[in-house]
């Protein structure tokens, strides 16, 4: 068996909903296809591949076994349950920070619903997993609207990671929903390397085989 066959990769993807009553949420526009075509990208390197997924319209990629969630504490268990067995973790889940403290089981009627909700933060999946890593590699992912590399280079070292890759969102053509992307691949020595412009398809394959030899190591 090669070394890249025997690669364990655990992989985040897409948004995460947290329910205010049955019917409304908060969440955001991710839609998973960086995170899928990063797990098609692993799958093609030969890695053995678990992607946990929140709530996508996405074709379940060949090769890699899917766990769908919708919260960020359903993330967070399974992640969790998959860690310790995984040689790298790629998250690039769009968790959600925020749930509300109250969560009403029945649909709350215009008139008589709050204006108010009083939120709470989830748990840091990212941060919570690089702080038990053993022998992963742990690579994170900072969506940012400006500034994007001063807040990806301070969430890198914050959080203890491996690699984080800077993404800015909210521009035509890159980011959230996109088929094309660039980002800023930047490792824990401080060394980076841009990629892209290209397709989201094209950057997790580059992606992949930049982090390939400190996966093959661990």
């Amino acid at each position: 068996m090669s070394k890249a066959s025997s690669i364990r990769c655990l992989i985040t993807a897409g948004p995460t909903r947290e329910f205010i009553d049955p019917v409304r949420y908060l969440s955001n526009p991710s839609t998973g296809k960086m995170g899928f075509a990063i797990a098609d990208a692993a799958v093609e390197a030969g890695w053995t591949v678990d992607l946990v997924a929140g709530p996508v319209n996405l074709e379940e990629p060949d090769g890699a076994i899917l766990y769908p969630v919708v919260s960020a504490e359903e993330m967070f268990h399974q992640v969790d349950a998959l860690f310790d067995a995984c040689d790298i973790l790629i998250m690039t889940a769009a968790v959600s920070d925020f749930r509300p403290v109250e969560r009403s089981e029945q649909k709350t009627k215009k008139r008589d619903a709050s204006l108010t909700v009083e939120f709470e933060r989830t748990v840091d999946i990212l941060k919570t997993m690089a702080s038990r890593k053993a022998h992963q590699i742990v690579v994170g992912f900072a969506a940012e609207t400006h500034e994007v590399e001063r807040y990806a280079r301070e969430k890198l070292a914050a959080k203890n990671l491996d690699w984080i890759v800077a993404n800015k969102v909210g521009e035509l053509g890159s980011g959230f929903a996109a088929d094309t992307n660039e980002v800023l691949l930047i490792a824990a020595d401080g060394s980076s390397v841009k990629l892209g412009p290209d397709s989201k398809t094209a950057i997790a394959k580059e992606l992949i085989a930049l982090v390939a030899p400190t996966a093959e190591l661990s």
